[in-house]
């Protein structure tokens, strides 16, 4: 399913970044779902615009629509309005530019992606998942894409509520340290994760600087089953311990486009771009698939 004439399955890049170039306001608490609100015509837009670059599909703007994060701003009760408008919005971006594209609906960690210690218990984390992934198939994604995953005890509880509500059409994609190989911010080897995933979609690492990103996908390839593809869409650069942001030399798109053929060769099949990418950076790597 995610494998094109050529092997590459070309995913999006970073919505939220987009939008913020765009003028659109991206602040907490709501972050990129105000576009939903305020600017939904330009949202629609930035897909169009990773579309033209040769995605050959995109992700919804639903990373702030559970109902914990729009709760912040009194307004926990329009989750699911939000997330099917936001899903309505890629689909007919995806009609209007390229109708065999795919629509992967985001879900996000519940709290921060870089604070694995934030994480609710479990039985809350699979209650509001399950919420956001009910409401995201009812829309009607192709994929649920449970993203940016930080924390072992949340990776489990979405995992649970996926395979519940989305059957067979959810993927999962992690963030990991940069400390060591394999393993993800809490300090849980993903190693552990794999036996949990195995009627996943893909398997995926995202929100990695993309220099860091090849030996990640290396590993994650050794000890997946051979039958899992491998996603990998990696970040511009990376935060600092003052909560600052520092981009590497994958700002530039043909430089990220080359790590992004590393980690073809690393063994992913599917790759796109995170934080900081734009459709300029999804049509270098087209160009280079």
């Amino acid at each position: 399913m995610f494998k094109s004439k050529s092997d590459i399955f070309l995913l999006d890049g970073a919505t939220g970044s987009e939008l913020d170039r765009e003028g659109v306001d991206v602040g907490m608490p709501l972050w990129s779902a105000n576009a939903i609100l305020e600017a939904p015509e330009i949202l629609k837009k930035v897909h169009i615009a990773y579309l033209e670059a040769g995605a050959q599909a995109i992700i919804t703007n639903t990373f702030r629509t559970h109902e914990r994060s729009l709760a912040k701003a009194g307004m926990g009760h329009r989750a699911k309005e939000l997330t099917h408008k936001a899903v309505d919005i890629a689909r007919s971006a995806c009609e209007e530019t390229n109708q065999n594209a795919l629509v992967f609906g985001s879900v996000a960690p519940l709290e921060d992606c870089y604070s694995p210690e934030l994480s609710p218990d479990a039985q809350l984390c699979e209650q509001e998942h399950g919420q956001i992934i009910r409401h995201l198939v009812d829309a009607g994604v192709d994929v649920v894409l449970i993203e940016t995953m930080c924390n072992s005890t949340e990776v489990l509880a979405a995992v649970a509520a996926a395979k519940k509500f989305a059957s067979d059409a959810w993927a999962i994609s992690f963030c990991l340290t940069s400390n060591e190989v394999g393993v993800l911010l809490d300090g849980t080897p993903l190693l552990e994760l794999l036996p949990h995933l195995d009627d996943a979609q893909f398997v995926g690492i995202n929100c990695v600087p993309a220099p860091m990103l090849a030996e990640q996908v290396t590993y994650l390839r050794s000890i997946a089953p051979t039958h899992m593809p491998i996603a990998a869409y990696g970040n511009v650069g990376y935060a600092d311990d003052e909560g600052g942001w520092v981009n590497t030399d994958a700002i530039d798109p043909t430089k990220f486009a080359e790590y992004a053929m590393d980690w073809v060769k690393a063994g992913a099949s599917i790759v796109g771009g995170c934080c900081g990418t734009t459709p300029t950076t999804i049509a270098a790597i087209h160009h280079l698939r």
